[in-house]
């Protein structure tokens, strides 16, 4: 057989992208991916890497300069990445989401402004809908917007910005007063320029600083505050109030393909470390790889990636046909990562004592998995997402 998370009917084009980047992932990233993540150093050169490569652009259409390829491309460029270190795709995903919010939702001249800037990575995306009093219930957001003349002034807080000081473009959901009986319909996007950098970045608008994380480390995670950070009525995403709801949740249908390809891309990495530890290490005379309780756990992990790479390339497939993915994202989405938190536990006990040193690659892996299951949205709010689909499409009638 063929190794594991192959992916058949791809182009000429997207097999050469594919070959480039794992040629990256293993040369630039994954030699220094735990020297960088122990110290929680941003990974400037692998950056830049990925700046010339055009990784920033990847999807952003060539009448803006970028390579106008698929999420599916997108996708299995992002497991390849997170296979060397999920923090680096964590930089250009909020950047992706963004610059796809961009394409879907914004007015012509927002996308004539942005998108060709942040095909180069000169702009970086990030995104803001959390806040420090909620957590899933994004309806219930208390930030404001209350307009004054033509220009709009936000007072609150966010929290959990994937990037939140390296960007310099931020798509924040707000609540604005459209007088609607729904809360989520009076939610508002604002696209947030600003400067890199913490502190008061500007006039009513304090990054506080990185976030302390068990892992994912190296990108910045933050907090934002606003107290009277005054805005233009022409940031708004789209030029409408109170369709912010739809277009975030537009955003994150797609993030969460993206999530479920980090947790493919770190599910393989943990495999690839498990099956070679597992030949090279021998008790009782011969490889553990030979005993059948060893060799029986590299079955089990090496079906699920494979079950988990295959319903991540179905969700991205199902979305670039231009249907509705939503059911099928938060199943690739939830079996991606809950696989990958079991993947690499197994393959955390096949290295036995020595997985628990940080001389070994799989100890910041188990610290980086458990990230996923609660990233975009938790296993729950997928099953949430996944049984309302159902029961619309299975429906009595």
């Amino acid at each position: 057989m063929a190794k594991l998370a192959q992916t058949a009917g791809l182009t000429e084009v997207q097999q050469e992208i594919l070959a480039t980047v794992r040629t990256f992932v293993d040369k630039e990233i994954i030699p220094h991916a735990s020297a960088l993540e122990h110290e929680d150093t941003y990974p400037q050169d692998i950056v830049d890497g990925m700046k010339e490569m055009g990784l920033f652009g990847l999807t952003i259409p060539e009448e803006y300069g970028g390579l106008g390829e698929s999420l599916l491309t997108y996708a299995l460029v992002v497991e390849q990445i997170a296979r060397g270190w999920m923090s680096v795709s964590g930089v250009i995903n909020t950047h992706f989401i963004v610059a796809y919010m961009l394409m879907q939702h914004g007015t012509d001249e927002q996308k004539q402004k942005y998108l060709p800037k942040m095909a180069t990575g000169e702009v970086r995306g990030s995104f803001s809908m959390s806040e420090p009093d909620l957590g899933s219930d994004v309806a219930a957001i208390k930030t404001r917007a209350v307009q004054d003349g033509d220009d709009f002034v936000i007072d609150g807080a966010k929290m959990w910005l994937t990037n939140g000081g390296t960007s310099n473009l931020t798509a924040v959901l707000v609540r604005t007063d459209e007088g609607k009986p729904k809360p989520h319909q009076n939610l508002t996007c604002f696209l947030v320029e600003k400067p890199t950098g913490y502190g008061e970045v500007a006039p009513g608008l304090t990054v506080p600083g990185k976030i302390a994380k068990m892992g994912y480390k190296g990108v910045d995670t933050t907090e934002m505050v606003f107290k009277g950070f005054r805005i233009s009525g022409e940031q708004i995403l789209g030029g409408k109030r109170g369709g912010g709801f739809v277009q975030m949740m537009d955003g994150v249908e797609v993030g969460r393909v993206n999530v479920a390809a980090r947790a493919c891309g770190i599910a393989i990495r943990a495999f690839e470390l498990a099956v070679e530890y597992a030949q090279q290490r021998t008790t009782f005379g011969k490889p553990i790889a030979e005993h059948q309780a060893i060799a029986f756990k590299l079955a089990e992990m090496a079906t699920k990636v494979e079950a988990a790479h295959l319903m991540m390339v179905n969700a991205a497939r199902l979305k670039d046909s231009g249907q509705r993915n939503d059911v099928e994202a938060g199943m690739a989405k939830l079996l991606a990562s809950e696989y990958c938190a079991e993947v690499t536990q197994e393959a955390f006990r096949i290295h036995g004592g020595y997985g628990y040193s940080k001389e070994y690659e799989i100890e910041r892996l188990m610290r980086e998995a458990p990230f996923l299951l609660i990233g975009e949205g938790t296993s729950e709010i997928q099953k949430t997402i996944i049984s309302r689909g159902l029961l619309r499409e299975y429906k009595i009638r």
